[in-house]
């Protein structure tokens, strides 16, 4: 146990004194900071970007009403003016206006669609502007024509807003978590991509570290002094040590942004816009906008850290073993693709899960060892699951662990000292049998 002991702390020592730990775990969360707040400042810039930006648009009406009705707008994004249709085309290409609309007469019943030319191309959101204005003018022209009054519209368009709240139950009686349904979806996509990127990542370390120990022919110095199998664990639970603690750094500023970030959200609204006062606060801003960040319960980040320790430790071991049986990376494709299967099989069905955290397909990744960690860290964050789900789900990735981990170190044992041969998985199969 000492030699595990003495491995382990060498490895973590080792790792997190280095430049490429301290900076990943620093920039990670500053890079996470700058998207945001770059995308909260584009988002803000976009109307004024849009008003620099509005174009002079010559229609050709062959309705002989859309036009009339488009030019009694008030407010109008772009301009609008009428267009000759035999030489629009010209006078666009020589730059006198930014694009031109056609409207033909089929639009009246549907068998025909209008145009919108432009030197430019794209102009995605000017196309689709001016496709509900001209939608618009159809619809107010032809309640005009069916002595259809402005009343009945404005009943028929009434505006609903639906607000989705997640229900939990708490000491068996129900209640609700602040913070709407998206939002615990989008956390919980963030939770499974971030324990889909540390099993890869730190699993992979685990692989270059082996190998690297073979192919420089460290390891017979360490195998004469220390068990292949305490090598295996020391290295393993110094490496987990290491991604741990990179985990609560992060983990400590998702937690400030969590704790701070509606005032930090309220900074970026325009309080006119939300028929406030300019001098309206943070807070205000942020409540009348709706926007609410989800309150999580602390045992969703519990089960994350047991998910992620146990998990690493089922693919550490298979990481290692992997390494062991090469000496360049390259020799490894073909035996990397069993590992890495069950790790990104469970990323395709992100949706599905979300969308029914407690279907069939959901629970049944949460319970298979290789794909539960990621399912049921998303689970765990869009739904209320019952503990005895959690827990048997958990016992048996614990279960899959120590078979993963005991069969790993007897192919292990035997490929640390092999060379000179590419191993293959049938090699792997007849070193488990004899180790």
């Amino acid at each position: 146990m000492s030699a595990i002991w003495t491995i382990a702390r060498s490895e973590f020592v080792r790792r997190v004194k280095s430049k490429s730990f301290i900076l990943t775990t620093l920039l990670v969360p500053l890079a996470l900071a700058g998207f945001i707040a770059v995308t909260a400042l584009v988002s803000m810039n976009v109307a004024d970007v849009a008003e620099h930006d509005a174009r002079t648009i010559a229609v050709v009406d062959e309705t002989g009403f859309v036009l009339d009705r488009l030019l009694s707008e008030e407010d109008a994004e772009h301009t609008l003016v009428p267009g000759d249709s035999a030489t629009i085309r010209e006078e666009v290409l020589a730059g006198r206006y930014d694009g031109y609309v056609t409207i033909p007469k089929g639009v009246l019943t549907g068998e025909e669609s209008a145009s919108y030319f432009t030197v430019e191309g794209g102009g995605f959101g000017v196309s689709v502007s001016l496709q509900n204005r001209i939608r618009r003018a159809i619809r107010d022209q032809k309640m005009e024509d069916s002595n259809i009054s402005p009343e009945v519209l404005d009943i028929l368009d009434t505006h609903v807003a639906m607000r989705s709240v997640k229900l939990i139950t708490e000491g068996g009686e129900a209640g609700e978590e602040a913070g709407s349904t998206a939002m615990f979806g989008g956390l919980g996509v963030a939770m499974g991509m971030i324990m889909y990127l540390a099993l890869l990542l730190y699993g992979q370390a685990i692989f270059l570290g082996v190998m690297e120990e073979k192919r420089t022919r460290v390891v017979e110095v360490l195998i004469s002094s220390v068990r292949p199998f305490s090598l295996l664990m020391g290295k393993v639970l110094g490496i987990g040590a290491m991604g741990l603690m990179q985990l609560a750094c992060w983990g400590f500023a998702l937690l400030a942004l969590t704790t701070f970030g509606g005032t930090v959200v309220g900074m970026f609204l325009d309080p006119a816009m939300l028929g406030l006062d300019a001098a309206a606060s943070a807070e205000e801003v942020l409540s009348a906008s709706g926007v609410t960040l989800p309150s999580v319960q602390f045992s969703v980040f519990v089960w994350f850290v047991l998910y992620f320790l146990v998990g690493f430790l089922l693919y550490a071991g298979l990481f290692a073993a992997v390494g062991s049986m090469v000496e360049q990376a390259q020799d490894a494709q073909s035996l990397m693709l069993p590992v890495m299967l069950p790790i990104v099989l469970p990323i395709f069905f992100i949706l599905p899960i979300l969308e029914s955290p407690n279907s069939s397909l959901a629970v049944v990744l949460s319970m298979i060892p290789f794909t539960a960690p990621v399912p049921m860290v998303i689970r765990l964050a869009v739904a209320d699951l019952p503990f005895w789900e959690v827990l048997l789900s958990f016992t048996l990735l614990i279960a899959g662990a120590l078979v993963t981990v005991w069969a790993s170190s007897r192919i292990y044992r035997v490929g640390i000292l092999m060379y000179g041969k590419k191993a293959s998985l049938k090699d792997a199969i007849r070193w488990f049998r004899h180790a």
